[in-house]
C-alpha cells in the first residue's frame, strides 16, 4: 500500500488506549495505523515527542446567534477557525427557532450563516422556543433529514416550556429515535428572586448568581429526568454547573433513566468570586446558570 502522507514516532491516543505507532494516509484520510509502513510516502512528517488525538467534537457553540439585541462575538468562520486551531474539528451549534418559524426555515436560516465559511465539520441541533402543533408535528421529518437533537428551555421568558410541552417533545423524540437537550432551572424560584432583589435595588452581578442558586437548577434537573422517564425518552442535560444537579443524573441513571449531561469549561475554570470585580468587569461574567 502506498501512502501519501506517514506520520510516523508519534505517541497515538484513542479509547484504546495510548500507544507508539505510524498513520498512513491516502486520499486525506487515515488508511492504516502500523509500524514500519512503507515509507514510498509523498510526505513524512516526523511527530516525535508529540501526542496525536482524534479530532476533538465540541457539542455546544453558539455562533452567529441573535441574544438581547446582540451577536455573539464568533461567527462562523472565526468560531470555526479558532476551533480548527484547538483541535477541535466537529461542532454541533444551536440553531434558534425565532417565534412563529418553522423548524425547517430555522434550520435554513443556520446553513446560511455556516454555507462557505465553516473550517470545520458542523451540525445543528434545533432549538424549539415556539412550540406550536405544527412544529411539534414537524419533529418525525427534522429527524429524518438528519437532525436528531432539540434543545428545549425550561427558563426564559421567550423561550421556556412547560411540563407538558415537555412531555410531548419527550414522547414525539421518543418514537421517532431523537434526543432532547435541557437547559434545566427552575423559572419560577428565578423570577421570585429576581423581583425580590429589583425591589431591593440589588442589581449588581453578585446577584445574578444568588438569583439563579443551586436549588433552581437541581429541581428542573430531577423534574426534567422524571419528565423523560415517563415517556421513555433519552436526555441530555446541557451545561451542569452543580454537584447537587450532578447527584439527581446520578440518581436517575440508577434508576433507569437515560440521561446524559455534560458540563462547560467556565464551570471548571471560573467561580463567583468573578462577580465581585469592579464596574462592568463583572458583567462579563453573567451566564446561565451562574459560576458557582
Amino acid at each position: 500500500m502506498d501512502f501519501e502522507l506517514i506520520i510516523r514516532n508519534g505517541t497515538i491516543v484513542t479509547e484504546q488506549g495510548i500507544y507508539n505507532a505510524d498513520i498512513g494516509v491516502i486520499d486525506g484520510t487515515i488508511a492504516a495505523i502500523g509500524q514500519g509502513l512503507n515509507a514510498a510516502a509523498a510526505e513524512i512528517l516526523d511527530a516525535s515527542g508529540l501526542l496525536i488525538l482524534p479530532g476533538a467534537i465540541d457539542v455546544h457553540t453558539h455562533l452567529d446567534m441573535p441574544v438581547n439585541g446582540t451577536m455573539t462575538s464568533d461567527d462562523f468562520a472565526s468560531g470555526t477557525r479558532a476551533a480548527a486551531c484547538g483541535g477541535t474539528t466537529t461542532i454541533v451549534d444551536y440553531c434558534i427557532q425565532e417565534p412563529g418559524q418553522s423548524l425547517r426555515d430555522a434550520a435554513a436560516v443556520w446553513h446560511q450563516k455556516a454555507a462557505g465559511r465553516a473550517y470545520i465539520d458542523y451540525g445543528f441541533h434545533i432549538a424549539i422556543t415556539d412550540a406550536s402543533p405544527s412544529v411539534l408535528a414537524e419533529i418525525p421529518e427534522m429527524i429524518a433529514a438528519g437532525y436528531p437533537s432539540f434543545k428545549l428551555f425550561m427558563t426564559y421568558d421567550d423561550a421556556r416550556v412547560g411540563d407538558g410541552v415537555l412531555l410531548d417533545v419527550f414522547q414525539v423524540c421518543s418514537e421517532h429515535g431523537g434526543l432532547v437537550c435541557i437547559h434545566a432551572e427552575n423559572h419560577d424560584i428565578i423570577d421570585h428572586l429576581v423581583r425580590r432583589f429589583q425591589t431591593e435595588g440589588k442589581t449588581e452581578p453578585q446577584y445574578h448568581e444568588q438569583s439563579r442558586p443551586v436549588l433552581a437548577e437541581t429541581e428542573a434537573t430531577a423534574r426534567a429526568i422524571r419528565l423523560a422517564k415517563a415517556a421513555k425518552a433519552p436526555l441530555y442535560i446541557v451545561h451542569l454547573s452543580c454537584a447537587d444537579a450532578l447527584r439527581e443524573i446520578q440518581q436517575g441513571r440508577a434508576d433507569g433513566a437515560a440521561v446524559m449531561a455534560e458540563t462547560c469549561p467556565q464551570y471548571l475554570l471560573l467561580d463567583n468570586s468573578y462577580y465581585q470585580q469592579p464596574g462592568f468587569t463583572g458583567a462579563k461574567y453573567v451566564i446561565s446558570p451562574p459560576l458557582r
